[in-house]
């Protein structure tokens, strides 16, 4: 529809919006459906991905100490992926992981993978990795365009050493045209943006939270409202939504919502609930912080005006490092495949299977597919931090 048509029409159709909230709403949705054609998105974690990247695990990585149990943890994602989508693995010497995979899963799946060498710091691809434009326009699919966009990581506010780690979307780029002549690449090495510091809901929205990225050595002076307008013109969002959280125990990010709130299709939100107290003290924290966190999420609305759907996840039982200290074991940290969502589990059947069966609602066409994640957590992270999916335009 031509633009002046368009605007006359819904005119019209406005002195009716403002007399009954539900048509303005549509109004209200028909409009910004009009106003973002022709431009691109940030796409959903479960619409369907071309692959997965994993940054696989070495010697020179502070994986060192337990590399072999770490590995076996990664090979058991591998599997997974393999067996339903391709899978980029990245790695100083490749031909060594191509070595190990060859003998644990199958030649069909062995073709799925492609192998990129690549000195890296550490394996968080999650945060390190591309994040994924789509192009909206176009009628024929193998036309649009993907654009790749290049954020600086900086070890999450300067805490750790992340210089090869911020250099690997721009080597991959220039030898591995991924999405063939398709791909485009933009540099936004200005600014730090880590992928597990954002979730979006494909339609425009960007959740977030302001304990991480207005955390120290990020993008100081910036202030909120600059960062969020950065934000919105990066990633062509329509908002963004910041969520109050404390960052939890043993967690480097500063806070990272994927630990803590992930989004689902039909506007479902998974939050992390309570953990279990061990003290009367503790429990009338944990309470008040589980509380102050469902009173955000039961007030906000969609860009339609319509209430979310609320899932609260449990907290596995506390685990602890040699050291006494308590590490980021959560549930809220799983990754969406084609067909599937890997979950973290931790040892502990019945917490487990109750988290399993709570994200499976949220997903009720795909398979769970348990993951045993102490390993990972073991440096602080879990499975949605060490890979990063790449989306296939199907729409």
């Amino acid at each position: 529809m031509h633009f002046s048509r368009f605007y006359v029409t819904f005119h019209k159709l406005l002195h009716l919006g403002i007399k009954n909230k539900q048509v303005f709403f549509v109004l209200l949705s028909i409009l910004r459906n009009f106003a973002t054609m022709n431009k691109w998105r940030m796409p959903a974690e479960w619409e369907p991905q071309a692959f997965v990247q994993l940054t696989w695990p070495h010697a020179d990585t502070d994986w060192q100490p337990i590399l072999n149990e770490i590995t076996e943890t990664y090979v058991e994602m591998a599997n997974a992926i393999s067996a339903r989508e391709d899978l980029l693995i990245v790695h100083p010497k490749p031909e060594e992981v191509k070595e190990l995979l060859a003998s644990r899963i199958s030649d069909a799946q062995m073709k799925r993978i492609t192998f990129f060498a690549c000195e890296t710091n550490d394996t968080w691809a999650r945060d390190h990795g591309f994040i994924t434009l789509l192009e909206e326009r176009g009628e024929r699919r193998e036309e649009r365009e993907y654009h790749l966009l290049d954020f600086c990581f900086n070890g999450w506010g300067e805490k750790f050493e992340a210089k090869l780690d911020n250099a690997i979307n721009a080597k991959l780029f220039s030898k591995w045209p991924c999405y063939g002549k398709n791909q485009n690449y933009e540099d936004h090495l200005d600014f730090v943006l880590e992928g597990g510091s954002i979730e979006s809901d494909g339609k425009g929205t960007i959740f977030t939270t302001r304990c991480c990225l207005l955390a120290p050595h990020r993008n100081q002076p910036l202030t909120e409202k600059e960062i969020e307008a950065e934000l919105k013109r990066r990633l062509h969002a329509e908002r963004v939504v910041w969520l109050d959280c404390e960052p939890m125990d043993g967690d480097d990010t500063d806070g990272h919502i994927d630990t803590m709130v992930r989004i689902a299709p039909n506007d479902t939100l998974l939050y992390n609930g309570n953990l279990l107290p061990s003290t009367p003290l503790e429990e009338e924290h944990n309470g008040a912080v589980r509380k102050f966190l469902y009173e955000q999420l039961q007030d906000l609305r969609t860009l339609d005006g319509k209430p979310y759907r609320l899932l609260e996840l449990p907290l596995p039982l506390p685990i602890y490092d040699e050291d006494g200290e308590q590490m980021p074991a959560t549930y809220a940290n799983f990754l969406i495949l084609n067909g599937a969502v890997l979950v973290p589990t931790y040892e502990q059947p019945y917490v487990d299977n109750k988290a399993i069966s709570i994200i499976q609602q949220a997903f009720p066409e795909r398979e769970m597919i348990a993951i045993d994640s102490r390993s990972i957590i073991k440096q602080h992270g879990s499975i949605h931090c060490c890979t990063m999916q790449f989306p296939k335009n199907d729409k």
